[in-house]
């Protein structure tokens, strides 16, 4: 697979992992299920799941590139992940909304 690609899906995995680590947190899982409970199985699933998305980031890199210039480029990759989560989340929570879409709803609709 082409470098560049690879360097894409890192960027990917490493905004679903952060916007999973985020969703993790009450505050902003209220902004996206209303006043649906989080709950503490939930949160713990989804930081799991946002450990294993960076995790995923990081393996991309490294069988992008040497494992200096991967370092570099994850650590890259998870600062512009990480302020797209916080800027997303301060203008437009909804739009992370894809990151839930596998997690049943626990009676009713979704509060904005």
């Amino acid at each position: 697979m082409h470098d560049g690609w690879l360097q894409l899906a890192a960027l990917l995995a490493n905004l679903a992992g952060a916007g999973w680590l985020a969703l993790s947190l009450e505050a902003h899982w209220e902004q996206i299920r209303g006043s649906e409970p989080l709950g503490g199985k939930r949160a713990a699933l989804l930081r799991f799941i946002g450990s294993l998305g960076l995790m995923a980031a990081l393996a991309l890199c490294l069988y992008a590139d040497h494992p200096s210039m991967a370092a570099l480029v994850w650590v890259m990759t998870l600062a512009v992940a990480a302020a797209t989560v916080a800027f997303t989340l301060a203008w437009r929570p909804a739009a992370l909304r894809p990151l839930l879409a596998w997690m049943p709803m626990r009676g009713g609709r979704l509060g904005e």
